[in-house]
């Protein structure tokens, strides 16, 4: 038996429990749970166990099983299990988020729901806790950004442009930019601002671990109220933006699986061919980043257009075996 699948039935027991007012039959219980009565009375001895106050006594000729009213009127529960294991799984995701107020506004959250509860449930949320499990790798240690991140999210609540030493990795150079933060945005792990950059005069993308320095300033700034961030990110493959470039790639039957179980960009098509391998089609902004998620599928994967990716792709791999050929010295 699932674990999940004990624990919410145990869950929508209690919850039935608490808004009957004369108490319910185990056959009742099974019945609406859809279950042998005999699942029934082991889940409600493990609730015993569990120090939740449940009892059985005799109504109109027939045991009956209640709660006790003083539980029933100490706490109401708002939430269903499956709601609650959602705020559980979204604490584990958002474990990669530690040290921002993001992450620190969650665990508030919980606390808070927590104060309302009596023990026994607490204990029982706590079983729900084992049975969840997330693990979310690669991130970064934010705690060094906190300050940033707190003033680019008050920045772009109050609508204040920022000054911002920005430090360009490609070119690896720091320049000085007026920012007019839109929107915070998370991917892959890593924050970024999205918003309108007085130097280059259009809407950017800035990783706010490359910010050295902030500034906000008392100057406000209107956002246009046809700005979409999902628009406006829609044609890119990961963060990066350039001129609309259409694709296709070959994924040998090995790789073509994986490659349908997931939507990796919003415009793929995914062709079937006879021998189980597929053809990936999509419009995505440039070359420079799909060019990397199609390396890492290997000999599995080859481009069939564009040309330009086709000789990236294969400069790259010339590059690489250079690199194993030569000795280290």
């Amino acid at each position: 038996m699932a674990r999940g699948d004990q624990l919410a039935r145990q869950w929508r027991i209690i919850q039935t429990l608490i808004s009957s007012r004369q108490g319910k039959s185990v056959s009742d219980l099974a019945q609406d749970l859809s279950c042998h009565t005999r699942t029934v009375y082991r889940d409600l001895e493990a609730l015993q166990a569990a120090g939740f106050p449940v009892y059985t006594d005799r109504v109109e000729g027939k045991n009956v099983w209640s709660l006790l009213e003083t539980a029933k009127h100490s706490i109401p529960i708002p939430f269903s299990l499956p709601e609650l294991m959602a705020l559980y799984f979204s604490r584990g995701m958002m474990g990669v988020l530690k040290d921002t107020v993001f992450y620190d506004s969650l665990i508030s959250l919980f606390d808070k729901i927590k104060t309302t509860l009596p023990g026994e449930y607490i204990e029982y949320l706590n079983q729900i806790e084992k049975s969840l499990a997330v693990r979310s790798k690669p991130f970064k240690q934010y705690g060094q950004l906190r300050s940033i991140i707190d003033q680019v999210s008050s920045a772009a609540i109050q609508k204040k442009f920022v000054e911002i030493d920005y430090y360009t990795m490609s070119r690896k150079k720091k320049t000085r930019r007026r920012v007019a933060p839109y929107k915070i945005w998370f991917f892959d792990g890593t924050f970024y601002l999205i918003g309108n950059c007085g130097l280059r005069e259009n809407i950017r993308i800035f990783a706010m671990d490359r910010i050295r320095n902030l500034e906000l300033t008392d100057e406000n700034f209107e956002m246009p109220e046809d700005f979409n961030v999902d628009e406006f990110m829609k044609s890119s493959f990961g963060v990066f933006h350039g001129e609309p470039v259409r694709v296709r790639v070959w994924f040998a039957a090995d790789s073509a699986e994986y490659i349908r179980e997931k939507i990796w960009h919003e415009t793929q098509i995914i062709e079937p061919q006879p021998d189980g391998s597929i053809i990936f089609e999509a419009e995505v902004a440039g070359i420079a980043e799909i060019k990397f998620w199609i390396m890492k599928w290997g000999a599995n994967a080859r481009v069939i257009e564009p040309e330009p990716l086709r000789a990236a792709i294969r400069a790259e791999a010339e590059l690489m075996v250079g690199s194993y050929t030569d000795p280290i010295s």
